[in-house]
């Protein structure tokens, strides 16, 4: 197995953004322009910082509550699988955030995948209603 210093140091930065700080502009910081995200519930890949943004900082405020933790983490050279657990109104929801970065520690590319097809659903709900609220609230 190859150096994990470099994704240990990107995970970190990712770890005090989910797990601490919450700040939408370390965020925002942490993706490349380029970078795709793959959502559980949307079939195509969502490629660009803009759109990456929005589904994060809405996954935040949908799964990101006073329950969420990771349970799980495997590095490589170029990136990290999480394993992450969190119960939303009585649902318990499993999954893992893929994540790739750069040489210059850049997002480039992260995927989620939640289980079972019961949290699946539901996390679909609240991030939709969690999107048209953003969107909502940057068109007033």
């Amino acid at each position: 197995m190859g150096d994990t210093s470099h994704s240990r140091a990107c995970l970190d930065r990712w770890h005090d953004y989910i797990l601490k700080s919450h700040d939408k502009q370390a965020l925002w910081d942490m993706l490349h322009p380029d970078v795709v995200f793959e959502s559980p519930v949307v079939h195509t890949p969502q490629r660009g910082r803009d759109i990456t943004f929005k589904y994060l900082a809405s996954a935040d405020k949908v799964l990101g509550s006073e329950g969420f933790r990771y349970v799980g983490e495997w590095l490589n050279d170029s990136g990290a699988i999480l394993e992450f657990t969190n119960t939303l109104d009585g649902i318990e929801v499993n999954g893992i955030d893929m994540i790739r970065f750069d040489a210059d520690g850049k997002i480039t590319h992260f995927k989620v995948m939640v289980r079972p097809l019961k949290a699946v659903n539901h996390v679909h709900q609240l991030m939709k209603a969690q999107l048209e609220a953003m969107m909502a609230s940057k068109a007033s």
